[in-house]
């Protein structure tokens, strides 16, 4: 259970509106209550949903940081499709992408198509499980548990393959919120949470990537020192992460 538990070092810290925050809620006590009740095949299932919503969040993370890349991978979408996934105001507009395809955005992050088949290998057996065919998949806790292990290492290599966007994201901002005076909220604090945490629907695996992030190379920028004190304010909210 507590390497099921993992999944949420890599979805948002926080969410822009309560709905979404409540369905990834809703998911984690269904996978609960079906683990608890050995219902696995519906663990299962509650699980893979979580691991989807992974999927949105950093695929969202590509649109708004690599827009142009991101809108020349939509080649073949309906004009209506295109349009509605470019004026989207929350990651899980991307469930109408189907779920083999939506994969091949992460294909702009360095992932390869023997990544890809991996992650729309776990989609086909849960479109099995979910089907009335008669069958019954993951019987015991450790066929869960392998599949769980499974979806995780998908988790890590796509994580790990977002590390530019992250610091591309985590540049900007800091150059942008150099000045107070000029910027959303005047103490450092308010500004990471709302701005860079808040407004990426960051993780604290994506916090992590920030933390290590070489940031003298804005050393030549005029308020370097509010830069610096960002970037500390950064590391003592987050300790636990460095």
């Amino acid at each position: 259970m507590e390497e099921a538990q993992r999944i949420f070092e890599y979805l948002p810290i926080s969410y822009k509106n309560p709905t979404e925050k409540e369905y990834v809620e809703f998911l984690w006590d269904a996978f609960l209550t079906n683990y608890n009740a050995e219902k696995y095949p519906f663990a299962f299932l509650s699980y893979h949903m979580l691991f989807m919503c992974f999927v949105y969040f950093e695929i969202w993370q590509i649109k708004e940081n690599c827009t142009e890349d991101f809108q020349k991978a939509m080649v073949g979408f309906s004009k209506d499709m295109e349009k509605e996934l470019l004026d989207a105001k929350t990651p899980f507009a991307l469930w109408q992408v189907n779920e083999s395809t939506v994969f091949r955005f992460l294909k702009l992050i360095g992932l390869e198509n023997s990544d890809i088949g991996r992650f729309t290998k776990i989609v086909k057996e849960r479109n099995d499980t979910a089907h009335s065919n008669g069958n019954i998949f993951y019987k015991n806790k450790e066929s869960l548990e392998g599949k769980i292990n499974e979806m995780l290492s998908c988790v890590e290599s796509i994580q790990e393959k977002s590390k530019p966007i992250i610091e591309k994201s985590y540049n900007a901002f800091l150059s942008e919120s150099q000045n107070p005076e000029i910027r959303e909220f005047l103490d450092d604090e308010s500004q990471i949470k709302e701005v860079f945490i808040h407004g990426n629907y960051l993780s604290l695996k994506d916090v992590k990537i920030s933390q290590r992030y070489d940031f003298t190379v804005l050393s030549g920028e005029a308020d370097y020192a509010n830069i610096h004190s960002l970037a500390k304010t950064l590391n003592d909210l987050y300790k636990e992460e460095e």
